[in-house]
């Protein structure tokens, strides 16, 4: 009786979750999204530049003057956004200024 009792298929392991678990789980993911939201939102800037976009431009700003150089990342932005652009370059903001 003991052994039967420890016995793990001896339970079925639907009946010790509640029904209401789907239910509650809802509410929870409807938080998470608006505070996913919240979160992702940002003060859209007057100067042209890559976007934030949860940390990735700014990781992409950084990797692309690592590849290219900063010669070629800098003509490269230039051209893509104009003469005064804002990027990331080692997690800080930068401005590159050309004409």
């Amino acid at each position: 009786m003991v052994l039967e009792s420890l016995n793990p298929m001896h339970y079925n392991i639907t009946s010790l979750v509640p029904d209401t678990m789907p239910v509650a789980t809802v509410p929870i993911l409807i938080l998470m999204c608006f505070l996913f939201l919240i979160w992702n939102h940002e003060e859209t800037s007057s100067i042209p530049g890559p976007g934030y976009c949860m940390g990735i431009g700014p990781l992409l700003s950084h990797g692309r003057f690592l590849w290219m150089g900063v010669g070629k990342a800098c003509n490269y932005y230039n051209k893509t956004y104009g003469e005064f652009v804002r990027v990331w370059i080692s997690g800080e903001e930068t401005f590159i200024i050309s004409k």
